[in-house]
Formats: C-alpha cells, sequence, structure tokens
C-alpha cells in the first residue's frame, strides 16, 4: 500500500507500507481530521467578541471570578494564588472555553502535559476553596 506524506515545506511523496500499518496510518489520519473539525465546531473564538459585546471580552477575566462578596473573593484569591503561574494561565484558558487540545497546540506541549496540569489546578484550588 502506498501512503502519501506532505512535508511542512510543501514537497509530498509516497512511502510503501504493508496493509495493517496502512490501515493505521490512514484510520489515524481520519480520527485527527474528525477531531479538528469537531473541536472548530465547538470552540469559542476570541475574534467573535467585537460581536458579542464586553462581556466576553473583557481584559481580565478574573475580574469576573471575584464579583462576589468580600469574604467570598477573598477566599477565591487566596485559592487562585497557590495555583503556579503556568497552572493559573491553563485554567484560565480553559474557563475560557479553550479546550484542552488547543491549549496544548498554542504552548507547544504535549496534550496529556496540559490535561494533567489542568485537573491538579482544578483539584488544587477545590483544596484551597
Amino acid at each position: 500500500m502506498l501512503i502519501k506524506y506532505t512535508f511542512a515545506t510543501g514537497e509530498t511523496t509516497e512511502v510503501e507500507v504493508n496493509d495493517e500499518i496502512g490501515e493505521f496510518i490512514i484510520d489515524s489520519r481520519r480520527s485527527e481530521d474528525s477531531a479538528d473539525r469537531k473541536e472548530r465546531r465547538h470552540c469559542y473564538s476570541m475574534d467573535a467578541a467585537l460581536y458579542e459585546g464586553e462581556d466576553y471580552s473583557t481584559e481580565d477575566f478574573t475580574d469576573r471570578l471575584f464579583d462576589g462578596t468580600a469574604e467570598e473573593s477573598a477566599r477565591v484569591r487566596r485559592a487562585f494564588s497557590h495555583l503556579t503561574e503556568v497552572q493559573k494561565r491553563r485554567l484560565l484558558l480553559y474557563s475560557r472555553g479553550l479546550s484542552i487540545r488547543e491549549i496544548a497546540r498554542r504552548e507547544g506541549k504535549d496534550y496529556s502535559a496540559v490535561k494533567e496540569s489542568i485537573y491538579a489546578a482544578q483539584k488544587k484550588f477545590k483544596k484551597f476553596f
């Protein structure tokens, strides 16, 4: 079976592989394309903020986290202060509607590393909140 591979430069090459490996590559590409289409359809774009109003385009999203009472705000800030800078950034991006896959792509990191980081941040936040 011949599998076509296109390099980032646009150059295309064909590689001869056995049928089992070829089917695996084709299934893998199909799954990846499907995941990309699903992500595009369900992901919110910050470009839409121009048309949706200020609720979606606030400069500091954390301000909306602290809209409660003074005591509640202090608890949230205290819990948030226990997170690392990376966890804070990722948790805020995730809370804005970005998928874990999109956050990983933006940071150039592995999906599972970002997923673990976000889940650890959520767990740590709940522990101190």
